[in-house]
Parts: structure tokens; C-alpha cells; sequence
């Protein structure tokens, strides 16, 4: 039997993927033209509007915390495609190998949700949305680091994973809002 959270996790990531793919229709491939420190400070910029609406309290714009941590989502499985493909060959991807590269990405990083909330439980579900905010920037700065770094580490996970925790905590995040919606 299927948890709730595998359940919502494959609700949310459909609800991208479609975006994702109707996005990809209209604009084609154009976002493989960004390098992954520009992915990095897309997914920042949305982070920090959405720490910015949790402590005004007020959205001029419009799109909910929950819209942001969708875009979130598709920023990292874009970061990811990015980053475990050539240049050359991202250009030339159709769209069968873009849809299977997004699946495969996404089974990896519900693999290490399942993986984790076993060995963790579900005490996610004990958090603040604005907690698992400021988790997702630090994880951001920590990509930056990275990043600035050539992409080495000396003893740390790289940035691969740290987009899959992103990824993740997003997914918390939705959850957490559309379950509980005065977070």
C-alpha cells in the first residue's frame, strides 16, 4: 500500500510534469541554453520571494507559496537534466528523451524520499513551512558554494543531491500548505 506522502509526491510531480511539458511546447528547448549556477539563482530568487511573502505576509504578485515551490520543483529536475547531460546533447534531446529524463530523475529523488522517511519517519510533517524554507536557502547557498568551487567538494554530497533535497522539501512544502493551509 501506497503512504500518503508517496501518493501526494506523485499527485505534485504529475501537476509539474504537465507544466513542464506544456512550457517545453511553447518555448522549446531554450532553458538548456542557462548554466546551472543561473538554474541555482532561479530557484533562489523563488525561495527568497517565498520567505519574503511568509514574513510580510503580503503577495502583490499574486502566485501562492505553492505556485513558487511547483516552479521550484521544475527548476531543480531542470538543473538535473542540465547537469547529467552534455551540452551538445541537451540541444538535440526530443521530446520522448526530455519526458524520460525527467522520469528517471524523478523516481531517483522518490526513491531517496522513501529512503529517507524511512530512516527519518514523516517528522516533516512536524516542521514549519518556514523552516523547510530557510532549509531549501541553505541548501541554495550550499549549491552556490559548490558552484563557485568548480563543483568540488572535499568530503560533502554535491549539488545533484542537494537539488533532490530541494526537490523534496518542496513537495513537504506543498503538502504542508494545501493540508494545512494557515502554515
Amino acid at each position: 500500500m501506497e503512504s500518503s506522502t508517496i501518493s501526494s509526491f506523485k499527485k505534485i510531480i504529475a501537476n509539474c510534469q504537465e507544466v513542464f511539458l506544456k512550457k517545453n511546447q511553447d518555448y522549446g528547448m531554450s532553458w538548456t541554453i542557462m548554466r546551472l549556477s543561473s538554474l541555482t539563482d532561479q530557484i533562489f530568487i523563488k525561495a527568497k520571494r517565498i520567505r519574503n511573502i511568509q514574513g510580510s505576509q503580503q503577495n502583490i504578485i499574486g502566485d501562492s507559496q505553492e505556485d513558487e515551490f511547483h516552479s521550484i520543483i521544475n527548476y531543480c529536475i531542470m538543473a538535473m537534466i542540465i547537469a547529467t547531460n552534455k551540452e551538445d546533447k541537451l540541444g538535440a534531446m526530443q521530446f520522448d528523451q526530455l519526458k524520460s529524463n525527467y522520469d528517471i530523475i524523478v523516481k531517483d529523488t522518490l526513491d531517496l524520499l522513501s529512503r529517507k522517511n524511512t530512516d527519518y519517519g514523516e517528522v516533516w510533517r512536524d516542521m514549519r513551512v518556514s523552516s523547510m524554507t530557510d532549509i531549501i536557502l541553505a541548501k541554495l547557498l550550499r549549491i552556490k558554494q559548490i558552484e563557485d568551487n568548480q563543483g568540488s567538494t572535499t568530503i560533502s554530497e554535491g549539488a545533484y543531491s542537494n537539488y533532490q533535497d530541494i526537490l523534496n522539501y518542496s513537495i513537504f512544502c506543498i503538502i504542508q500548505l494545501t493540508e494545512t493551509p494557515s502554515q
